[in-house]
């Protein structure tokens, strides 16, 4: 079978590096304002551009920028900015969903790829945007079959992009869903006057509700269901089904979670796309790599609409069912090289030999390790507190100031 491109989320360095040590072919970002996850995480600037590709360039990795907001008049002259130093950067395409950006990236010869918010859902409007984009997000509502239908249309009927390519579909894999239909939901703007369809939403639908009879007063509170607040796609479980619909992108959401989410997600994902590519993808490894999953941020596990499901499955609380939970302990503050040993002061809480150990920063990305042996300081030890300066040997280098965190179980009931 073919492997397909995995796709992964990048809101900062530490996620981008996290991607590109855990076998993404590719990274998808914001910069500035205009992406629709403005304020669900830090976004990149302007100048990040140039190392933004240079690594990415290194390991072969394909980048896109997301400039998939509605857009404004006023919006028009930073995006031709936007635009104009992306292509300087040698950034790979851009996603968008509006025709001023879809337009403007043509005049200047940039990949187009077309975001899922513009609800592509049938061969004809396939041919459309095949005048402009390569690569084109499906909806999020389409069922399998449907899916296949188009891959082999495409096929079929010989559909390209500018690019003289055959038109390339990318579908969602994993991560938050929202209860609109792909993503165009306007509660947040209603509520609170901030738009979700300019990456400002507020996320009301994550909430707990009461309903209440308008005629009588009675109220009905929604009973271990957040009724607006999907559960968290998964798909690693019907990949082979996925690959053998013709798709050539998998999509992993997540701009506003954390490095070691994208560490875990893209180290699974990438396992999976390998297995079934070498007829290896079996149950007991789906089994595992579930677990896996578990570990990170997550809402619950569905399949989304892919398998033919009409309804969604709603999550039975707030915020995550995580198995897992990072503490903070500490920052680095030396690596000595020679030796491959890292040095840390200790800030918060205890750190003892055993204990799982997870350190972050913006070049290091996100290292999960066992902590085997340390001296705590200059003495060999079993356990280091507050204050203390240890030094745990390490095959990766650290930097000063990446955080250090412990890895602890969170007590959870299954969401799959």
């Amino acid at each position: 079978m073919q492997h397909i491109e995995l796709m992964a989320p990048a809101g900062n360095f530490e996620s981008l590096q996290a991607a590109l040590d855990n076998g993404a072919n590719s990274v998808y970002f914001g910069v500035e304002q205009l992406n629709m996850r403005a304020r669900a995480t830090v976004n990149f600037t302007l100048a990040d551009l140039p190392e933004i590709a240079r690594r990415c360039e290194e390991k072969n990795v394909r980048t896109y920028l997301t400039l998939n907001t509605i857009i404004y008049d006023h919006d028009l002259s930073i995006v031709k900015t936007l635009l104009k130093q992306a292509k300087e950067a040698h950034i790979t395409a851009v996603i968008a969903m509006d025709q001023a950006v879809i337009a403007s990236a043509r005049e200047i010869g940039m990949e187009v790829h077309i975001s899922t918010q513009l609800n592509i859902t049938n061969i004809e409007t396939v041919k459309f945007y095949a005048m402009f984009a390569d690569t084109m997000v499906l909806s999020r509502e389409l069922s399998l079959r449907q899916v296949k239908k188009i891959t082999q249309q495409i096929e079929k009927e010989q559909i390209k992009g500018p690019s003289g390519r055959l038109v390339e579909i990318e579908i969602f894999g994993h991560g938050a869903l929202c209860m609109a239909v792909s993503g165009k939901c306007y509660m947040s703007l209603h509520a609170y006057n901030s738009s979700a369809n300019r990456g400002a939403c507020k996320q009301n639908c994550r909430k707990k509700y009461t309903v209440i009879d308008q005629e009588t007063g009675f109220e009905m509170e929604l009973d271990n269901e957040y009724i607006m607040s999907p559960k968290d796609l998964c798909t690693i479980d019907f990949l082979d089904e996925i690959v053998d619909a013709g798709i050539k992108v998998l999509k992993i959401e997540g701009r506003g979670r954390a490095p070691e989410y994208v560490a875990k997600v893209i180290s699974c994902y990438r396992a999976a796309i390998d297995s079934v590519a070498n007829d290896t993808y079996n149950k007991e490894k789906v089994i595992s790599w579930m677990q896996e999953l578990e570990k990170v941020y997550n809402r619950g596990f569905w399949s989304g609409y892919y398998l033919g499901q009409k309804l969604g499955e709603w999550s039975n609380g707030s915020g995550s069912h995580a198995t897992q939970k990072k503490v903070y302990l500490g920052k680095g503050t030396h690596y000595y090289p020679k030796a491959n040993i890292g040095e840390f002061k200790i800030e918060a809480f205890d750190i003892a030999i055993g204990d799982t150990i997870l350190i972050t920063g913006p070049t290091t990305g996100a290292k999960e390790m066992e902590v085997t042996e340390m001296m705590v300081n200059d003495v060999k030890s079993d356990k280091g507190s507050k204050g203390d300066l240890v030094t745990i040997p390490m095959e990766f280098r650290i930097r000063p100031s990446d955080k250090l965190y412990k890895i602890v179980e969170n007590k959870v009931e299954a969401s799959w």
